[in-house]
């Protein structure tokens, strides 16, 4: 969302509701048994759990990715059961890198305001804004290719954050990370969540990152 006028943030209330929300697939499994969860505005929510629980499946019903059998998905107060994800407001964070290789830094940061209009000179202060705070300050330039492991998921979290969500998903997005990139990660994450104060739902394994990063974990 790219506006030439200032916006009123008191409007924006990101809240996530999720009532009843089950997941059956076609063969009759059933994956998401009746789950009810209220995340409030600027809240970090952490979802635990082993692999192959269901986190996933959950994350990605609130993205829209996956369909929802039963009960209703909110956001910021609207039901979205049967929105598109370009129409629900969110962005999403996955475990494998999502940037462009034919462009650079800066451009993949800002390429989501540049298809929906933004001027050169919005586009320059949100590559400025992003870049310096996902700490790649001086890497505006070079191209995904050049980058390690940790700088390319901070462009990706820069990406995602340019394009102004009211919710941000993350699924496991530090898993391929050895473990001292993964220990920086999270204080950046962390360090650029608190600034931001956007409605985050991130889906982990790991109870000491859950702990380490989030209001409340469930």
């Amino acid at each position: 969302r790219v506006s030439s006028s200032p916006r009123n943030e008191e409007l924006r209330m990101a809240e996530v509701a999720l009532t009843s929300v089950e997941k059956t697939y076609p063969n009759g499994f059933k994956a998401i048994h009746g789950i009810d969860i209220d995340i409030q505005d600027g809240e970090f929510i952490a979802l635990v759990g082993p692999s192959g629980c269901g986190k996933s499946t959950l994350l990605r019903m609130v993205a829209g990715l996956e369909s929802i059998s039963e009960g209703a998905v909110s956001i910021s107060g609207r039901e979205v059961n049967k929105l598109e994800p370009a129409d629900r407001d969110i962005a999403m964070v996955f475990q494998s890198y999502a940037l462009y290789p034919t462009m650079t830094v800066a451009k993949n940061i800002s390429y989501g305001p540049r298809l929906r209009g933004a001027s050169k000179a919005e586009q320059s202060e949100i590559e400025a804004k992003w870049t310096e705070m996902v700490g790649l300050r001086g890497f505006e330039d070079r191209w995904p290719r050049e980058l390690s492991g940790g700088m390319r998921k901070r462009v990706d979290i820069g990406r995602v954050y340019a394009n102004d969500p009211d919710v941000l998903l993350m699924d496991e997005p530090f898993g391929a990370l050895d473990a001292q990139t993964k220990e920086r990660m999270q204080s950046d994450l962390l360090t650029t969540w608190q600034k931001s104060k956007k409605t985050v739902v991130f889906v982990t394994h790991d109870i000491e990152e859950a702990i380490f990063l989030s209001d409340k974990i469930i």
